[in-house]
C-alpha cells in the first residue's frame, strides 16, 4: 500500500515537475531492474556487507540547471550534469539515485549478507523558494526504502504478513539530521518522527522493539543470528546542533537513555558470546573546530566502546561527506564528566554541514592530534631490530630494564592498543566530491552455515532480558537517595581480546572503496557521440587489502594506530615520502635520500617532500574529487 506522505508529496509538490521531465525523473521501476532471487544457499554467507550513506535524493533537481547556492541545481542555466552536479552543494537527482540501486542489484545483490544505511535520505532544505514539507521528508524514505525492495525484496511473499520477512537479508536503517523537520531537532520520543517512521521502516524494526524505536528512535537488528547484532544508534541525541538535546549524563535526557539502553543490550550480547556493530548517522567527531556531540555523550561512548571492547566490532557514520577514520583515546576519559558531577564547559553548535574548508581544518587538527601518538619502539644497545630483548636475557625480567618496546606498548594499552578505538566514516552518495559507497569484508570463519534468516526468538530472548534488567535498575534506583552512575564491566580478565584488536571471526578485513566519476559520466551522456550502450557505473577507488599506500594487513586496532602514526609524522620515514617537484621522481627520490646528511645546496626549482600516506588520506577524503595541486597547496605539505 502506498502512503498518503508519499501520494501527496507525488501529487502536491512535484506532479507539474515531473511532466516537465519524465524521463530524467521518472523513478526505476520493476521491469528495469534484474529479477530479485533469494541465493541458491540461503544459508551461507558471503563475508561482505554494504555500507551507504547520504543519499539526498532531489526530485526538483533539473538537468542544465545552475549550481549555483542560491539556485541548488534547481533554477537558472548552468553546468547541472544528467547524474548530478559533482563537487557543488547540489543534491542527488532521481538518475542518480535509480543508476545507484541499479548497479547495486547488477553488482552487488547476492554478494552481501547485509546492508548499514546511516541516514540523510532526504534533500537538504536549502531552497527557499520550495520549503521541505513534513510529507516530502517521509515521502523521500519511502521512495529509498521502495529501491531496497526492488534490490533485495523477496520475489514470492504474497501470503507472509511479517513486513520483517520481505528481505533477502538484513538492511539497517538510522536517521539523519535531515531525516527530520526542520533539521537537526529531534525532541524526546515519542514524537511525530518516531511514530512515522515505526510505520516507514517496518520491514526493518523487529516487533519486539517497536516500543523502544517509538520511544527513543533507536534499535538493533541480529544481522547473523546468535553471531553478529548490529545497533541503529539515534545520534541526533548526542548531536551538539539539536537544541532540543542536552547530552548523555542527566538522567532525564534521551541520550542517557539511550546509553543505558546500549549498556544492557552489550552485557546480554556478552553472556550470549555475541558480537555488535554500532552504527549512526552523525559521528564522534572531536577536534578544536568540530565538536560533533556533546561532551558527556563522548565520553560516554568512549568509554563504552572499552568496557565492551571484547564485544564491539567497530563503529560505522556518515554525515560529514568525507572518507576517514578517527581514534578515541581513553587516555581523555574524565570519571566526573561520565558521572554528571562535573559539567563540561559547553562546546559552540557548529553548523551541521561539513564544507570543504571546514573539512580542511578538521582533517589538519585530525593529523596532529595523531602526530601525537606514540612511536614504535627504537632498538637500543643491546635490543634487537623490534625493540625488544634477545630471548637469553628475557627470563631475568627482575634484573633487567623494560625493553623500548615494552615501553611502547604500555603507552598503546597493550599488545593490542586497547588505549584506543576506531571509528569509520564512510562519503555519501550525494556529489559533493563524488558518489561512493563501500562494501566491508569481515572474517567468516567458523560462521559459513550460520543461517542469514532471522531469528525472532534469539532476540525476543535479548529484550525479555533487557527489560528484567530494567526492572531491576528501577527497584534499586528506589531504594537510593541519590542517583548512582552504574559504569559498565569490563571483559574478564581471562577474556582473548575483541574482534577489534585481534583477528578472530566477525573482524574486519578491510573494504573496497567504491565510486562514481560523475565529471567522466555527465561528459560521456552529454557527447553526441555517446555509444547507445554507455552505461553508468561505480567503479573501484582503492582497496584496503591490497593498497600499498595504507598498508592495512586488517581493520584491527594496531593496523590503524600505526596508519593514523604515520599520517601524523611531519617528517615521515624514507618509505613513506615521496618529492613533489617536475622531473624523474624515481632520481629526485635516490638524490634525497643519498644526500640526506649532507649540507643543502641550493637549487632552481622549488622542492618539497611530501608524506605520501598523509596526501593519499586527504586526497580519498575528497573521493579523488580535489585537484592534487590545490590540496598541497591548502594542506601544506613540508619543503624540504
Amino acid at each position: 500500500m502506498i502512503s498518503r506522505h508519499l501520494v501527496q508529496f507525488w501529487l502536491g509538490t512535484t506532479a507539474s515537475y515531473c511532466l516537465a521531465n519524465p524521463i530524467l525523473q521518472k523513478p526505476l521501476g520493476s521491469e528495469s531492474v534484474p529479477s530479485v532471487s533469494t541465493p541458491a544457499d540461503a544459508s551461507e554467507l558471503h563475508g561482505r556487507f554494504l555500507h551507504i550513506t547520504d543519499l539526498h535524493p532531489d526530485r526538483f533537481y533539473s538537468y542544465g540547471s545552475s549550481t549555483d547556492s542560491d539556485d541548488a541545481c534547481h533554477w537558472g542555466q548552468g553546468s547541472a550534469g544528467l547524474y548530478g552536479a559533482e563537487k557543488t552543494d547540489c543534491d542527488s537527482p532521481m538518475t542518480l539515485v535509480n543508476a545507484t540501486f541499479q548497479w547495486i542489484a547488477e553488482n552487488l545483490r547476492d554478494s552481501v549478507d547485509f546492508v548499514v544505511w546511516t541516514g540523510d535520505s532526504a534533500r537538504h532544505d536549502n531552497d527557499e523558494l520550495i520549503p521541505r514539507t513534513e510529507d516530502e521528508v517521509i515521502g523521500l524514505n519511502e521512495l529509498l526504502v521502495t529501491k531496497f525492495v526492488e534490490v533485495f525484496g523477496k520475489e514470492d511473499n504474497i501470503n507472509d504478513t511479517d513486513p520483517t520477512n520481505d528481505f533477502t537479508i538484513p538492511i539497517v536503517p538510522n536517521f539523519g539530521n535531515n531525516d527530520i523537520l526542520p533539521h537537526n531537532i529531534f525532541t524526546r520520543g515519542p514524537n511525530r518522527w518516531t511514530k512515522d517512521y515505526i510505520h516507514v521502516w517496518r520491514n526493518f524494526i523487529p516487533e519486539e522493539q517497536r516500543h523502544s524505536f517509538e520511544r527513543g528512535g533507536w534499535f538493533f537488528v541480529e544481522v547473523i543470528p546468535n553471531h553478529l547484532a548490529v545497533f541503529s544508534l539515534n545520534t541526533l541525541y548526542f548531536f551538539n546542533s539539536n537544541p532540543a538535546a542536552d547530552g548523555c549524563a542527566k538522567k532525564s535526557e534521551p541520550g542517557y537513555e539511550q546509553f543505558e539502553w546500549l549498556r544492557i543490550q552489550l552485557q546480554f550480547l556478552r553472556q550470549r558470546g555475541m558480537k555488535a556493530i554500532l552504527m549512526g548517522h552523525v559521528p564522534p567527531a572531536r577536534t578544536d573546530s568540530k565538536h560533533s556531540w556533546d561532551e558527556t555523550c563522548w565520553q560516554k561512548y568512549t568509554l563504552w566502546l572499552q568496557q565492551y571492547r571484547d564485544v564491539i566490532v567497530g563503529g560505522l557514520y556518515g554525515h560529514m561527506n568525507i572518507d576517514h577514520f578517527m581514534l578515541q583515546d581513553t587516555k581523555q576519559l574524565d570519571m566526573a564528566v561520565i558521572a554528571g558531577e562535573v559539567r563540561p564547559e559547553k562546546q559552540l553548535r557548529e553548523s551541521s554541514e561539513c564544507t570543504i574548508q571546514s573539512s580542511a581544518e578538521y582533517l589538519t587538527e585530525l593529523r596532529a592530534g595523531w602526530s601525537k601518538i606514540p612511536e614504535k619502539a627504537k632498538a637500543l644497545p643491546g635490543e634487537d631490530r623490534e625493540g625488544t630483548w634477545p630471548s637469553f636475557n628475557l627470563d631475568n625480567k627482575k634484573k633487567r630494564r623494560k625493553s623500548s618496546h615494552e615501553h611502547f606498548l604500555e603507552k598503546i594499552g597493550g599488545q593490542w592498543g586497547e588505549r584506543y578505538s576506531a571509528t569509520l566514516v564512510g562519503a555519501s552518495v550525494v556529489p559533493n566530491y563524488y558518489p561512493t559507497m563501500r562494501v566491508f569484508e569481515y572474517n567468516t570463519t567458523g560462521l559459513r552455515q550460520a543461517s542469514r534468516n532471522i531469528d525472532t526468538g534469539g532476540r525476543r530472548g535479548i529484550m525479555a532480558s533487557a527489560s528484567l534488567g530494567e526492572s531491576q535498575r528501577h527497584s534499586e534506583s528506589k531504594h537510593s537517595k541519590k542517583h548512582r552512575f552504574v559504569k559498565p564491566k569490563p571483559p574478564s580478565k581471562s577474556q582473548p581480546p575483541g574482534p577489534a584488536y585481534s583477528p578472530q571471526p566477525l573482524s574486519l578485513l578491510g573494504y573496497t572503496q567504491l565510486f562514481a566519476n560523475l565529471t567522466k559520466i555527465n561528459a560521456a551522456f552529454a557527447s553526441p557521440r555517446t555509444s547507445p550502450t554507455a552505461k553508468f557505473a561505480y567503479e573501484l577507488e582503492y582497496n584496503t587489502r591490497n593498497d600499498s599506500i595504507y598498508g592495512l594487513v586488517d581493520l584491527t586496532m594496531r593496523n590503524y594506530i600505526d596508519l593514523a602514526a604515520r599520517i601524523g609524522k611531519y617528517r615521515p620515514e624514507e618509505d613513506d615520502l615521496t618529492v613533489d617537484i617536475m622531473g624523474d621522481v624515481e632520481d629526485d627520490l635516490h638524490m634525497l635520500k643519498k644526500n640526506k646528511h649532507k649540507k643543502k645546496k641550493k637549487h632552481h626549482k622549488k622542492r618539497k617532500v611530501i608524506n605520501q600516506v598523509w596526501f593519499t588520506f586527504v586526497n580519498r577524503a575528497f573521493v579523488g574529487a580535489k585537484d592534487e595541486d590545490s590540496i598541497r597547496d591548502q594542506f601544506g605539505m613540508a619543503d624540504d
